[in-house]
Parts: C-alpha cells; structure tokens; sequence
C-alpha cells in the first residue's frame, strides 16, 4: 500500500520557502527567501544556511544546537518555539514558513531580541534562604519533597513562557508589577522546599511577583520545550496558597483576633525583608501590598487592589558573614573536599538493610 509523501522534506536539495522578519528597534520588515532544505533538519540549521548564502548580516541568536540553552527561541509560524528543536518535517512541503523575534521583548536586530527584563526580574527574587540551625553538610530532604520541586529545576530559561504570557505580550505597562510564569515556578519551587528559611514566599508573589495577574490560560504550559507542568503544578497551587492565607474563614477568624483585622504579617507586609524595599515606621501601622512604595496613600491605595505605581523592589544581597565575605564553605571546611551531603555519620557502600530501594520483584519467591 502507498503511502503520502506530501510532508515529508527528505529529498535533498529541496527549495523552501521562508519569510525572516528583517530590522532593528528603530522598524522593519518580512523579506523573502529561498533556501535549500535537507533531510533531517531543523529551522536553526536553515538558518545558519541562509546566513552562508543569501542573508550574512542575518542576526541571530544560538548556542548548544540541543535544546537545553535556551538560546534560540522565536516565533515560528506564530508560535514561540526553540528553533533548533523544530524540526522541517512538521511544515507543509510547499508551506512557508515564517520567523520573527519574541514579540514581548525589545528588538535588537533580526531575531535578536533584548530579554534582560527577565534578569532583572531573577536579581528581584529573594534566593534560596538556608536555615540558620542546620550547619552545611547536614541539610536532610525527603525524597518526596526532592521530587516535588524537581520539575521546575529542569526550567532551560528560554523564557518562551514570558514572551506568550499576555499580560506582559499585550500590555508593556505591566512588566514593572508583573514577573512571569518562569519566576512563579521559582517562587513556588522555593516555598515548596522544606528547609527555605523564608516563610513569606506565597505573600512576596502575590504583592512583588504580581502573580494576582495570572489568570491560567496554561499558553506558558503550551510553549515550554521541557514540558513543565508550569499552571498546573506550579502557578495554581501558589494562588491556592494564597487565597488560603487571605480567605479561609479560619485564618480570617484567626487575624481578626490575633491581629485586629490586618494583613498577616510577613517579612513582605512588615517591610523587614532584606530582599525588598523596606517601609519606615513612619505609615502608621498601615500593612499593605504596595511593594515598598514608602507612600501612605500607596499603600491604602494597594488595600482596595493593584497599585500601579508601586516602586520595584530592590535586588536580593547575598548571604555574607559577620566580616562581610561569602561562607565559602569548600575553603573554611577541615577537609579537602566539601562537607558530604550525607553527614559525617555515613560510611559507604551502605549496607543492603540501609538500601531505600524497592526491587519490583523482591517479594517473589527465589527458586
């Protein structure tokens, strides 16, 4: 029985369409071209052709060619996608194919866009706090906990999730109040872990990350290339989190009593984070989510909804000693190595009764 060949790019030589959109911030256009197409190939390898041949100011931007540097996303056909992972033979053999910049971000030539606005907003979220009674070496998790948050360890930075986000795609005003999705899953990763020593995670997403923005359309979860689950296991339950804290009757009971009707009290709220702006004395007891916006009407403003002149917080320090230095623990530690992670109490091979794996047929009868 024949088979359909109609999609199938394997002839070499092939000629195809393309459409690369062609300027810099100051304006540009969709220009033309005609490139050979081999079999096997994917956008970035046409690409890099059409800069050998036809097109060798064509910008753009790539690094490992395997998908795991994130390096080369932009639209293709509309879509976000990494262009080395788009492979030719998902086209239509006479379709053309168009490639543009991400969209959300400033242009600096070509398919080169500036995303330094999601640096900004990693330098803006606290890091990982270690908890001040568990020397280094000693940390224990359970596998369980290790699991929960591996998912989003496994985050490339492509920022395809930013850029088919629309409250940052479709409106620029919100970029100073909004994170986006990447660093939802970083927040959620952090308050997920048991031994973070921040207890205020679900609090600074909501009033520094503006996770209230996200209405989960799950585009984000779409785009991702390492197929996080980013809505489902990660944006969704912070916003659970959140509306516990703030509208589970019982907490509300509770802050009605204990705290006379404020907002509960975080290192966020109170303005004694080091990772954000802090407010002075000064407001009169007023606790709000206006960012650190050191303005009394801000922040009663920010009481009745979202404050849009909120200042951005500052970037988080670093941990440092008494002395001002890093603990760098490789150099101060007695012996060569740095501590085990596994404690000084653990000899190895560990015996089979100390083994935490379960062998699918270990329960069967040996002959």
């Amino acid at each position: 029985m024949g088979t359909d060949n109609t999609q199938a790019t394997g002839k070499p030589g092939t000629k195809r369409p393309f459409r690369i959109w062609r300027g810099d911030e100051n304006g540009g256009e969709l220009r033309d071209y005609t490139v050979e197409v081999n079999e096997g190939e994917v956008v970035l390898d046409v690409i890099h052709r059409l800069q050998a041949t036809d097109a060798p100011d064509l910008a753009c931007r790539w690094n490992c060619k395997a998908g795991k540097c994130g390096s080369c996303s932009m639209e293709i056909n509309g879509k976000p996608r990494l262009s080395c992972m788009t492979r030719m033979s998902t086209f239509e053999e006479g379709e053309t194919v168009t490639v543009t910049p991400l969209r959300t971000f400033p242009v600096i030539r070509d398919l080169v866009t500036d995303v330094s606005f999601n640096y900004e907003k990693a330098r803006e979220t606290p890091a990982f706090a270690p908890p001040a009674d568990v020397a280094p070496g000693d940390y224990r998790m359970q596998q369980v906990d290790v699991e929960r948050s591996q998912e989003f360890r496994k985050c490339i930075e492509c920022f395809l999730c930013q850029n088919v986000c629309h409250v940052i795609r479709d409106h620029e005003e919100n970029k100073q109040a909004f994170s986006g999705p990447r660093f939802f899953i970083r927040a959620a990763e952090l308050d997920m872990h048991p031994l973070d020593a921040k207890t205020d995670r679900k609090e600074y997403a909501q009033s520094e990350m503006g996770l209230g923005f996200c209405n989960i359309t799950k585009c984000c979860t779409e785009v991702c290339p390492e197929h996080i689950k980013i809505t489902d296991n990660g944006i969704i339950p912070m916003k659970e989190r959140v509306v516990d804290r703030r509208y589970d009757p019982l907490v509300w009971l509770g802050s009605k009593i204990f705290r006379r009707g404020q907002v509960p009290q975080t290192s966020v709220t109170s303005g004694h984070s080091g990772g954000a702006v802090t407010a002075p004395a000064a407001h009169g007891g007023v606790h709000s989510h206006a960012g650190g916006s050191h303005d009394t009407a801000a922040e009663r403003q920010a009481q009745q909804g979202v404050n849009w002149h909120r200042e951005v917080p500052h970037p988080t320090a670093p941990a440092v000693d008494v002395n001002g230095k890093l603990p760098l623990t490789e150099l101060t530690f007695d012996r060569a190595a740095a501590p085990s992670p596994f404690g000084d109490d653990v000899t190895f091979p560990l015996p089979p009764e100390h083994l935490n794996f379960a062998h699918p047929q270990q329960d069967e009868p040996k002959h």
